[in-house]
């Protein structure tokens, strides 16, 4: 229908140009004059309660594009005042009066570019994901934690952040929740190969266990480079039923994502995601998982270490262990170095 909506508004627009030039003229000159200062795209957002009126101060406060007396009279030959709609829009690359107006009355909308952020929790990527799109986080929200609504999209609250693979996608900026979980799945089938698959079988694991366990290597390290070496550590703990351990599920187990120093009381919390106290994977992602800890799952490096501490020189690497005595004199330095700082 939208396809056949534009024909028919395209059909509309060359009468429309043939008449203008038969008036000639007063009338029709004006329309077909360039409205903008640039020929590059200058962008205008419409929601659901902006009428004519918000539209003519969006238009002038962008300072490159005039609301001039071609404007003004394509408003009344297409009725403009009637057909707002919501969207994002390009009023400027030197478009005419005539051609402005017309993409607005057939919702012609300029896609924009929705860069998936990598958040801790659902919440916080409704939060951020509102940013960048009409829909307000509160229906983002309410999607992200529907059990029934999410199975048609073959996920659940749990794992929902593990849809969203980080990228940038072009969408309109009204797209509905709906209609981004769909997109979002749709990209993350796509993401998961046969090959991808295959690999992620090598290790034991189904694509949703990949995905919790990239999570947990986003957060221990922020250094690429040594990703496949975490993630090789947590798959020789996870072959041989032993806890995870890992501080950044105590933290999003606590809610408390600041804390930069873990003491036995946070340990203790009771808490399915505390890889202190539940051995295995914890019942889903902490946080978007990125396609570096992704890959660095699907391709660990080989080795016999199943401890890990953060190197006291904080550099964000860390020391690796294979036995417990080695590990504690690395646990021992760096608590000497956070005591040496002042750090709670």
């Amino acid at each position: 229908m939208n396809r056949i909506h534009a024909l028919r508004w395209s059909a509309l627009a060359i009468v429309l140009l043939l008449l203008l030039l038969l008036l000639g003229g007063a009338f029709g000159l004006p329309m077909l004059r360039t409205v903008s200062s640039t020929n590059e795209p200058v962008l205008i957002y419409l929601d659901q309660d902006d009428n004519f009126d918000s539209l003519t101060v969006k238009i002038k406060a962008t300072g490159k594009v005039e609301m001039n007396r071609g404007m003004r009279l394509a408003v009344q030959l297409l009725q403009y005042e009637d057909h707002v709609r919501p969207g994002c829009y390009d009023v400027g690359s030197g478009q005419c009066a005539l051609n402005v107006i017309r993409r607005l009355r057939a919702g012609d909308q300029f896609p924009i570019r929705l860069t998936i952020p990598q958040t801790w929790t659902k919440e916080q990527l409704a939060a951020r994901l509102s940013r960048q799109l009409m829909a307000d986080s509160a229906s983002l929200a309410s999607l992200f934690n529907d059990p029934e609504a999410l199975k048609a999209y073959e996920t659940r609250p749990e794992m929902l952040v593990s849809l969203f693979v980080p990228d940038t996608y072009e969408v309109y900026w009204t797209i509905t929740p709906e209609a981004l979980l769909k997109r979002m799945a749709k990209e993350h089938k796509a993401y998961w190969t046969a090959e991808r698959k295959a690999l992620a079988e090598q290790q034991g694991l189904t694509p949703d266990e990949v995905a919790v366990l990239a999570s947990i290597v986003d957060k221990e390290t922020t250094n690429v480079d040594e990703m496949p070496m975490v993630a090789g550590m947590y798959l020789n703990r996870l072959r041989t039923n032993m806890p995870l351990q890992a501080d950044p599920t105590v933290k999003f187990a606590l809610g408390n994502f600041a804390l930069r120093r873990l003491y036995n009381s946070h340990l203790a919390c009771d808490n399915p995601y505390n890889t202190y106290k539940y051995t295995g994977l914890p019942p889903g992602p902490i946080c978007v998982p990125s396609p570096q800890a992704i890959n660095a799952v699907l391709h660990p490096a080989q080795h016999n270490y199943l401890y890990m501490c953060a190197k006291e020189d904080f550099s964000s690497a860390h020391n690796f262990a294979a036995t417990y005595a080695e590990h504690l004199a690395n646990a021992r330095r760096y608590q000497q170095a956070l005591n040496q700082r002042n750090i709670k």
